[in-house]
């Protein structure tokens, strides 16, 4: 049996394989986005709004448990296809059951609250086809690059922006489907009726695309990475599924693990942004520029927009310490995300200060300045953290664990956002004050502890911190 072979990064030169798999995660994201920036907006407008009329408090639990699970399934994806079905199979079967997932939002949007059984099926398709998709691409990435590779932070970081580009157009399409071009209004121009099933719709093309154009390309530039289970050999072929893990593989793997709990502080905080953010912005935030109402969906296009702008400089900037031998460590990096995190949310509270007293006075609305510094240090905490995790998991997991233990690195997300669906919720009892004080102070003192503790974590990685 021939096998078809690719070459991987050179020292000077990313592969093409990555802008494929940039490409087809740009598809992926457009699709989850997509229909992320209107979950919310779609569980609490009424059945005549087209909406399925659900409680404020209720829709953010609903919203944090499914993109919780979101990201849980993708340790049980990523240990299927290391021990049995390899990276590829897996990202087809993640991409099939995700588009099915968005055709049937799409219907239970047409049809409304009566056939709620069909958004129940589409949100936990959703959570199953993630768990097939996401941990697999990611470890692909990975395998582009040889093990100390300079170019591997880079290289999740331009992925990260194909991640991005997708997030970016996601919501405007999307959003201006369900609130504008399909939408019906009343006299005043307000909306009547939202087509939230023709945004659920484009979502689910979206993620069709991805996955024709993936399949097509992907035996030109990927050649047969990713095809076999990887728990089954090494680079050199050596099975290896049985053998007993070296005293700094177990370090290393348990620098994933501490790791991932620091971030989980990062991601309840930074998720916030699609659920009480995205409330706050819809009440009290002015959204109206040169008598344009901007939708409140789009705003979730600021944060990758921001991505794709300042992606590149980050890229060149780990690049550029990494030539001089100032790269600064894995833990420093995500420290320094955490505390810009914190930073970002002082300016929601800029907000909330400036309405004063209003309380739930929607007339009185806050500057869009203050969402836009939020957005804007959020941004640059995650470019900070996310594409480095991802670059960590792929030099300290061990080959037969790399799309498991890219799956563990993703149990972060699932635990904050379950904790953000509580902490979203709490919003209307504590305030948006108290609760973005809060978020801003014990994220900043996360990422400090992280500082302290970085150098017994760079011991631990045994050179490839």
């Amino acid at each position: 049996m021939s096998t078809i072979n690719i070459d991987k990064a050179s020292s000077q030169k990313h592969p093409k394989g990555l802008y494929l798999l940039f490409a087809t995660e740009l598809w992926e994201r457009f699709s989850y986005y997509g229909m992320r920036g209107l979950l919310t907006l779609f569980l609490t407008k009424t059945a005549m709004e087209g909406g399925l009329g659900f409680e404020a408090k209720d829709a953010v639990m609903i919203y944090g448990y499914f993109t919780g699970f979101v990201y849980f399934t993708p340790i049980i994806g990523g240990a299927i296809a290391d021990r049995y079905i390899g990276q590829r199979l897996a990202i087809l079967i993640g991409g099939i059951l995700m588009m099915l997932a968005q055709f049937s939002l799409a219907y239970g949007a047409y049809v409304g609250p009566e056939q709620l059984i069909f958004t129940w099926v589409g949100l936990l398709l959703l959570i199953i086809g993630n768990g097939f998709f996401k941990p697999n691409i990611s470890t692909i990435v990975g395998n582009l690059y040889e093990q100390g590779s300079p170019l591997r932070d880079a290289g999740f970081t331009i992925f990260y922006m194909g991640i991005n580009v997708g997030a970016f157009f996601a919501p405007l399409v999307c959003g201006y489907f369900a609130e504008n071009l399909f939408a019906t209004f009343n006299p005043d121009g307000s909306v009547a009726r939202y087509a939230f099933q023709y945004g659920f719709l484009a979502a689910g093309i979206g993620m069709l695309l991805g996955q024709i154009m993936f399949n097509i390309l992907a035996p030109k530039y990927l050649g047969d990475l990713g095809k076999a289970p990887t728990s089954t050999k090494t680079e050199s072929g050596v099975k290896e599924a049985d053998q007993p893990l070296s005293k700094a593989e177990v370090d290393r793997m348990s620098v994933i693990f501490v790791i991932t709990i620091f971030v989980t502080f990062f991601w309840a905080g930074f998720e916030q942004a699609g659920s009480s953010l995205t409330l706050y912005t819809d009440k009290f935030i002015d959204r109206e520029i040169f008598g344009f109402l901007i939708p409140t969906s789009w705003f979730q296009s600021v944060n990758p927009l921001f991505i794709v702008l300042c992606a590149p400089i980050l890229s060149s900037l780990w690049i550029s310490l990494a030539k001089q031998n100032k790269d600064l460590s894995i833990p420093v990096k995500m420290g320094f995300g955490m505390i810009l995190l914190g930073f970002g949310y002082f300016f929601m509270v800029g907000a909330v200060l400036e309405r004063g007293d209003a309380g739930d006075d929607e007339n009185v609305k806050a500057a869009l300045i203050w969402l836009i510094a939020t957005y804007f240090f959020h941004t640059i905490g995650e470019l900070c953290l996310s594409p480095i995790g991802l670059s960590m998991i792929t030099r300290l997991a061990p080959v037969k664990f790399a799309s498991m233990l890219m799956g563990v690195w993703f149990l972060s997300p699932f635990v904050a956002q379950i904790a953000g669906g509580y902490i979203a919720a709490y919003v209307e009892e504590l305030g948006a004050m108290t609760v973005f004080n809060v978020i801003a102070v014990f994220v900043i003192v996360a990422g400090l502890m992280l500082f302290l503790i970085s150098r017994k974590l760079i011991t631990m990685m045994h050179g490839r911190g």
